[in-house]
């Protein structure tokens, strides 16, 4: 699921399984995914038009935030959706 839910590479997922104990190649990983992954695409895709269709109210959550970027102050705006996707990042002067 760490190669589907984050845009990772097949070596990145590597790396973090093997952090985590577990020794795989990058190879393994994309067997299963050729194998078992369309499986997951067609679940996710499932329950999120189905919840999609039984929420209609959908939230987002914005975020605003001051920051200092090469010494100058920028507000920092995001846009996060009621999956937790973000929907827009924005950086301003104003």
């Amino acid at each position: 699921m760490l190669y589907v839910r984050f845009p990772l590479s097949l070596r990145n997922v590597e790396d973090l399984l093997h952090e985590r104990g577990v020794e795989v190649s990058h190879e393994t990983v994309r067997f299963w995914w050729n194998g078992f992954g369309p499986m997951f695409a067609t679940e996710i895709t499932r329950k999120r038009l189905n919840k999609a269709h039984s929420h209609s109210d959908r939230q987002w959550h914005a975020d605003e935030v001051l920051a200092k970027i090469n010494g100058e102050r920028h507000y920092l705006s995001r846009g996060v959706d009621h999956e937790g996707e973000v929907l827009e990042n924005y950086a301003s002067k104003r």
